[in-house]
């Protein structure tokens, strides 16, 4: 896409509007492919609450973090792998076949997991959403940006990014609405096949890019597909002008070496202009998924359990809070993104970020060591073999709640029945125990414990997603598609988004065993470490963007001088470190 992915401004929404009314076959195309972001936001998103449920009917997933993570990072695994593919396949079939792949891995995942009969059937049922995730993360926004009219390109490809987040929150909705459903997270899972299915039937009916085809010399069907997106009088236009920047990207491309990719890596890191944008550009990238931000979409219902909410069906409801916020966030960045400028806005939303993960690191301390007793009276009544191993093989039973749940015996707190902040009691960890405690009118807490503090710390979750959802979440994006000179744009923006979901991967994968091990309130304050580190490298190394053509990025990445304080306001807010 010549000048990538560009950030509309109100008047582009306007023209939008006017040109998709009297031309509706652009939109048709533009809301047939982001189905996929659709898809996208859905399935990284739905494993939040699913896992709730799936821990309840399989004990190995409830005993073992490591099996909950894996469940959930599968599918980030999956998308690495499916980004990788998916770069091959675009240039190979087409952006049009690529995305009735995806679709087809979504709806196999999808059944996969919905008939699953044990956890290890999931994670292959999770691997395959990956594969689907990874491809579609990449290509619905191509595919939009290369059949939509330059004027209103950049409005038409945030749709994609608007339903990325509202597909997030929808998973949220059919996550609550699944609650009291026989299967639960059988249909929280196996209902994704339904838009997969939707978009694969609508695709059938819809063109290739026309850039694609232009590539591969299909020069004849492109122009037809033209003339239904453009007004008459545009069309000839608008052909020349793809002919012009299709032939500057081959010889740009073959410049450093088409064919091989990793001659085209070694060109680009050993170029100094290429190197000092791809570091911020990688920053960037890596920043946005070490502040946390996938610990609270992935795992937010957890969260809120371990903030003292015991109900499954309540922590899913309060979660709906960070995915909407999320979406509200994503909408105002659309506004104010190119007011503030890129690296103004994530510093700001660093700010943002590190002050309300150290609050959540005070308040779950504060939860902690305010956590309700464990009483001797309150346990035995509930027999010796319901005792909690380890509790019961203490001399001094001075117990709280954490230390029964962080027990070296898997344990579980039953709460008391009048006020659950009373002494309560210490069981072994299983579907016995827990019936007794429910079976009293009490609340069974596996996760978190009882506490006051709850309200503050979803208050504390809140505010953090209003900071990262305008800066943060989206910003890396635009960054990564401006910096970068057009003859290495592909491969520089494909080594970031790798970058990305690897770090993606990390954060995942390790969060219940960070807070299994550390505490809760250490991991959030690690998290709040890592986001002061990216805010200091953003300050030093990323320069602002904004309004500015390739060639003066350019120019501007050529300069030397280090960038820090007043020195770097003399310079456009843009000049990054000698490297």
């Amino acid at each position: 896409m010549e000048g990538g992915v560009e950030k509309p401004d109100r008047t582009e929404f306007r023209d939008c509007i006017n040109l998709t009314w009297k031309q509706p076959y652009i939109l048709r195309l533009a809301l047939s492919a982001g189905i996929g972001g659709l898809l996208f936001g859905y399935d990284t998103g739905v494993i939040s609450g699913a896992l709730l449920y799936i821990r309840d009917d399989f004990e190995s997933v409830e005993k073992k973090t490591f099996l909950q993570e894996t469940i959930v990072s599968m599918a980030v695994a999956g998308a690495i792998i499916g980004a990788g593919i998916g770069g091959w396949m675009n240039d190979r079939f087409g952006r049009r076949k690529t995305i009735l792949l995806a679709d087809v891995l979504f709806f196999i995942g999808a059944i996969v997991m919905a008939v699953a009969p044990s956890p290890g059937v999931i994670i292959l049922g999770r691997i395959f959403v990956g594969f689907g995730v990874g491809m579609a993360s990449m290509t619905s926004p191509l595919y939009i940006s290369e059949a939509s009219p330059a004027k209103i390109r950049g409005a038409l490809v945030s749709t994609n990014g608007l339903l990325i987040t509202g597909g997030q929150f929808l998973a949220y909705l059919v996550n609550l609405g699944f609650t009291r459903v026989p299967g639960t997270w059988r249909w929280m899972l196996g209902v994704a096949g339904i838009p997969a299915l939707v978009q694969f039937l609508l695709m059938l009916t819809l063109p290739e890019s026309p850039r694609w085809l232009y590539r591969k010399g299909r020069e004849e069907e492109a122009t037809q597909i033209l003339r239904k997106i453009y007004p008459a009088d545009k069309v000839e236009e608008e052909i020349e002008a793809m002919r012009q920047s299709v032939e500057m990207e081959v010889k740009e491309e073959g410049a450093i070496g088409e064919d091989n990719i990793l001659v085209k890596i070694r060109k680009a890191w050993s170029n100094v202009v290429v190197r000092r944008g791809l570091i911020a550009g990688i920053i960037c990238q890596v920043s946005q998924q070490f502040v946390g931000i996938n610990t609270v979409m992935y795992y937010s219902p957890t969260i809120v359990q371990l903030a003292g909410y015991a109900s499954n069906s309540t922590a899913l409801a309060l979660s709906l809070i960070t995915s909407g916020l999320n979406t509200v966030g994503t909408i105002i960045s659309i506004f104010f993104v190119d007011r503030f400028g890129r690296r103004r806005l994530m510093i700001i939303s660093l700010i943002g970020i590190i002050s309300m993960l150290a609050l959540l690191g005070g308040v779950f301390f504060a939860a902690s060591i305010h956590s309700p007793l464990v009483g001797s009276a309150e346990t035995s009544q509930f027999g010796s073999n319901s005792t909690c191993p380890a509790y019961k093989a203490l001399s001094d039973s001075k117990w709280h709640c954490t230390d029964c749940l962080r027990s070296s015996e898997r344990c579980g707190f039953c709460a008391h029945d009048g006020d659950k902040l009373l002494p309560g009691a210490c069981l072994a960890y299983g579907d016995a125990s827990k019936n007794i405690c429910v079976g009293d009118k009490r609340q069974w807490y596996s996760q978190g414990c009882p506490s006051n503090f709850g309200w503050l710390a979803l208050g504390a979750l809140a505010l953090y997603i209003i900071s990262y959802s305008p800066g943060m979440g989206t910003v890396p994006w635009i960054v990564n598609s401006e910096i970068y000179p057009l003859r290495f744009r592909g491969i520089c923006g494909g080594m970031a988004a790798v970058a990305n979901w690897v770090s993606n991967l990390i954060v995942t994968q390790t969060f219940l065993t960070l807070t299994q091990a550390l505490g809760t309130s250490p991991t959030f304050l690690l998290f709040c470490g890592i986001s002061v580190v990216a805010l200091v490298l953003i300050y030093l190394f990323v320069p602002e963007t904004k309004g500015l053509p390739f060639e003066e990025v350019e120019k501007m990445l050529e300069k030397k001088s280090v960038f820090f304080g007043r020195a770097g306001r003399k310079d456009r807010d843009g000049i990054i470190a000698n490297l």
